[in-house]
């Protein structure tokens, strides 16, 4: 192999990728353009580095960087990790980028408005301008300690949103961690809301859970299986054993066997727009072994500490359990004056006597409208 020159690099006209040395590339494309590319593994994978354009990096430079680049992974450094948070957004921008993935989540502007209300008035006038990467523990608790018992709900609801944020950029590698989460915990003064546990987060609140999660790091597989569970309103163990066998897309309707149900009969769901999409979301998740949410190995679900640990990074496990969601599908359904045996019937609880003989005809479409509006109610 001939030794790369700057002017052999020049001249290079035919497509493909020409050895420099070591790790280092020259890139030319069918187009002509080129551009000098680093291969390295960094943390066990295998890691593709663009070093820049070749009309505008020499050759020099190109061995520079990638000396820079192996010796940083020599320090056990990631050089990509690093080249990203030395890109990241302020707080203000993160979090219109944060909002802006939220926005689908909700049929109206109520959230959205809430958001930008609560974060202009508390969030930004300290964090706003700081770049994410460089927001510290301390950083939030100048924004919390002032309301963290004057206003307790409040503060709870802006520590949740900063939370949400900064797990974005953590999911966009702009950050390693999430500051606004459990660390700050011991600094913040006792007796305030997240000192008292409750079953289950309010109804109203459970469709910004969803969102939240929807923007967390967690993987595609929990967050569908999260948000399929609070839809339907079904049992973890459900819900994380679902499988494509027991979808029937046509009749838009999820058949668990006896065998997978507390009770042991089987027990039929209907199924929202809403749940319907989780489902199509799911397909790209298929790896046939049947689960319609998989674990990380084939034909395996995902584990029960799995949709708790969701609850935990994103700051909800201390005012609910992933059952307690039932609850609050329950208590949506007193509120909106839904029947009580058409409730207990959509969470799989036995209507006995006179009155489950009496609606045991009809409970299903009956159900089936529920759902849809619950659904509906969560999209809102």
């Amino acid at each position: 192999m001939k030794t790369m020159t700057a002017a052999r690099a020049k001249a290079l006209r035919e497509p493909g990728k020409y050895r420099a040395e070591q790790t280092l590339y020259l890139r030319v494309r069918p187009s002509g353009r080129k551009s000098w590319v680093q291969r390295l593994t960094i943390h066990g994978k295998r890691r593709d580095i663009g070093l820049g354009p070749f009309d505008l990096v020499t050759l020099a430079e190109a061995r520079i960087m990638a000396w820079e680049n192996r010796r940083a992974v020599f320090e056990g450094r990631d050089p990509l990790a690093e080249r990203r948070r030395a890109k990241a957004p302020t707080f203000r921008e993160a979090a219109a980028w944060t909002l802006e993935g939220l926005r689908s989540q909700w049929r109206n502007g109520k959230h959205a408005a809430q958001w930008v209300t609560t974060l202009e008035t508390y969030a930004f006038p300290t964090l706003g301008d700081q770049r994410v990467d460089s927001i510290r523990g301390e950083d939030v608790l100048r924004v919390l300690l002032p309301i963290w018992t004057s206003k307790a709900e409040t503060a709870r609801r802006v520590r949740q949103r900063i939370r949400t944020v900064l797990s974005w950029a953590q999911a966009h590698g702009f950050t390693s961690g999430n500051v606004a989460a459990e660390g700050i915990d011991g600094a913040l003064p006792k007796g305030n809301v997240h000192k008292t546990h409750f079953r289950a987060l309010p109804y109203q609140e459970v469709g910004e859970a969803l969102a939240m999660v929807d923007a967390s790091p967690a993987s595609p597989a929990a967050r569908l299986c999260f948000r399929f569970l609070v839809l339907t309103a079904a049992r973890s163990g459900e819900a994380r054993g679902a499988r494509w066998s027991e979808m029937d897309k046509e009749a838009r309707e999820w058949r668990i066997p006896g065998e997978r149900t507390k009770t042991g009969a089987p027990h039929r769901v209907p199924l929202s727009t809403e749940a319907m999409a989780v489902l199509e979301r799911a397909r790209a998740l298929d790896d046939r072994g049947g689960l319609v949410f998989p674990g990380r190995q084939r034909g395996r679900e995902l584990s029960n500490m799995t949709l708790t640990k969701i609850l935990r990074d994103n700051g909800l496990a201390a005012r609910a359990t992933v059952h307690g969601f039932r609850s609050a599908f329950r208590d949506w359904c007193a509120e909106t004056g839904a029947p009580r045996e058409v409730a207990e019937a959509a969470l799989a609880h036995t209507v006995g006597g006179v009155e489950g003989a009496y609606f045991r005809s009809d409970l299903f479409e009956r159900r089936r409208a529920l759902m849809d509006e619950w659904g509906a109610f969560l999209a809102d």
